[in-house]
């Protein structure tokens, strides 16, 4: 399995306040970048795998709606996020 305990508690602990801390936004973000990362690799080599691609969608999604709130509730910290996950807007 591609995202174990162990990476979700190392994402957390850099991006939230803690290893249980899940409900940051730059947590959720950094979380979904690594996921959509992944299924990117998989619809490379699997092209037709149809049901994954419209789960990337909904994910792409889903970041691209909590950058927005990041980016209207605080400016610094969105642009933060930006920079250090790579993320081009």
């Amino acid at each position: 399995m591609y995202l174990t305990p162990e990476i979700k508690k190392e994402i957390f602990a850099k991006w939230g306040k803690s290893e249980t801390d899940t409900g940051t936004s730059e947590g959720q973000i950094a979380l979904f970048t690594h996921r959509i990362s992944h299924l990117t690799e998989h619809l490379k080599k699997h092209k037709k795998d149809h049901a994954t691609k419209l789960s990337l969608l909904k994910l792409v999604g889903k970041r691209r709606r909590l950058l927005k709130y990041l980016q209207d509730n605080d400016i610094q910290r969105y642009r933060t996020v930006i920079a250090d996950l790579g993320i081009r807007k």
